[in-house]
């Protein structure tokens, strides 16, 4: 099997447009790669780059044009990357957790999964304000195919998962903090009220970008 290193280099995967609005090098940055110099390449670049197209299409393009610009807070992880910060407690799940969704290319056909941790400074400025995460969480739960959320209390990032198969599971370490819904069930509060919540937020795709 030839090395990737002999298909690509780092600038070149970098440059590969995985949707309209985004690219991999979006998703190469990594503060405990740059802290601890630990290498943050994908070993299968093509598996990398087809599930984080699909991130992107389904769950980040809609959500960009929406919102506005978001902010990638962490995107793809190697699994070299991903490990060295789960041995050390950096907030890194371990590369064999099922919840582990920053390694693109861990899996393939039903298995497999990508995520990104973001915040929407759209969001941001009213939850700093006081407004409360669930509105996004239902917003976002109305109006796209995520398979996992979990929301964080600073700038109401979270983690936002494609799968084939979503779970459809929301989770927080924000008040009330757990689970706010669990895999094959229905949410507790009915689709009026939630509607209600997030009655003043742009209109779905509103944005008109070339």
């Amino acid at each position: 099997m030839r090395s990737p290193k002999s298909m690509w280099s780092l600038e070149t995967l970098g440059r590969v447009r995985l949707s309209k609005h985004f690219y991999m090098r979006d998703f190469l940055y990594s503060e405990i790669g740059n802290m601890h110099r630990v290498r943050n390449v994908p070993p299968d670049p093509e598996l990398t780059i087809a599930n984080g197209r699909m991130l992107c299409t389904q769950l980040l393009d809609p959500l960009e044009e929406t919102f506005g610009r978001l902010a990638i807070r962490s995107g793809y992880r190697s699994p070299e990357l991903n490990g060295y910060g789960n041995r050390n407690k950096l907030n890194c799940a371990a590369n064999d957790n099922p919840i582990e969704c920053h390694i693109w290319d861990i899996g393939c056909g039903d298995k497999a999964v990508a995520g990104t941790s973001l915040a929407i400074p759209w969001f941001t400025d009213r939850y700093e304000a006081g407004r409360d995460w669930r509105d996004l969480a239902w917003w976002i739960h109305d109006h796209l195919p995520y398979s996992e959320m979990w929301f964080f209390p600073k700038l109401a990032a979270f983690n936002l998962v494609w799968r084939p198969k979503p779970l459809r599971t929301i989770s927080s370490y924000i008040a009330p903090r757990g689970m706010l819904l669990r895999a094959g069930a229905e949410p507790q509060e009915p689709l009026a009220a939630r509607r209600a919540r997030y009655a003043d937020f742009p209109s779905f795709r509103g944005i008109n970008l070339p």
